[in-house]
């Protein structure tokens, strides 16, 4: 069983947020990095089939050259090596466009699975799993809460669905599968884990390694703000059908939800 897992490094929930001079990013100046919660629970997933099936773990993420230790941390925890993909071209990809990135990386690693976490805590797009799917065509399913292999070419997922149901999904390999937070409980990485690390390889990508040129991102940030806060409460006086008439003219010619 080959198995890839998507990690993401994130700010800690903690760490205090100011956005940069240039109005285009936050600064990082007191940002502590951590990995994505939902792809912990991703990694750990992958690692308990591994202990069930054999075979291999590698881990891929797509980030700055700090990224490096979220890659050391899921090394230590049990995958087997990793994939870097860095570069500044890399830098405000809209999510297909990392999608694509991503796919053409791993496009000949030819793995049965793909876990991801549900969402990014940063961007929330919860897109990245199903995107991955359809470029690499693989099945897919998401809001996973339990996993059970079925042979060599088969696995059950027990999917999260509304007011507390749930669903098992049979999906035919390779597939993707999106992991939501509380499947299982995350190792830590022990100390044989960690002094195993540096004898685990992770392989550094740029853009040009995964074809940059065709990567052409769609979105453009041009302004990151924090919205202003405003409040403002008028009192309308007079008889029920002047207080209508003034509500219905505030509607229309202020607010503008009527026409």
């Amino acid at each position: 069983m080959k198995i890839c897992v998507l990690i993401k490094q994130v700010p800690d929930k903690d760490s205090p947020l100011s956005i940069s001079d240039n109005n285009l990013s936050i600064s990082e100046s007191n940002i502590t990095w951590v990995a994505n919660e939902s792809d912990s629970y991703a990694l750990e997933e992958a690692l308990q089939i591994k202990e069930k099936q054999s075979g291999e773990v590698v881990v891929c993420t797509l980030g700055k050259e700090s990224a490096q230790q979220i890659m050391k941390d899921a090394l230590a925890k049990g995958a087997d090596r990793g994939i870097l993909l860095s570069d500044p071209a890399f830098e405000n990809l809209d999510i297909l466009s990392t999608a694509k990135a991503i796919a053409n990386a791993i496009r000949e690693e030819k793995f049965d699975l793909i876990l991801s976490g549900l969402q990014s805590d940063d961007q929330g797009n919860s897109q990245l799993g199903l995107l991955l799917a359809e470029l690499l065509d693989m099945s897919h399913a998401s809001m996973g809460m339990g996993t059970e292999m079925t042979g060599d070419s088969g696995i059950k997922v027990k999917r999260e669905l509304e007011s507390g149901w749930f669903q098992w999904t049979e999906l035919t390999l390779p597939a993707s599968i999106s992991i939501q937070s509380g499947i299982n409980s995350p190792r830590y990485a022990t100390l044989k884990g960690i002094m195993m690390v540096k004898k685990k390889t992770v392989d550094e990508l740029n853009a040009e390694a995964v074809g940059g040129d065709s990567i052409n991102s769609k979105v453009q940030l041009k302004n990151l703000y924090i919205p202003e806060k405003s409040k403002e409460t008028t009192f309308i006086d007079g008889s029920p059908d002047e207080i209508s008439d003034k509500l219905v003219d505030i509607f229309k010619n202020e607010i503008k939800v009527l026409n």
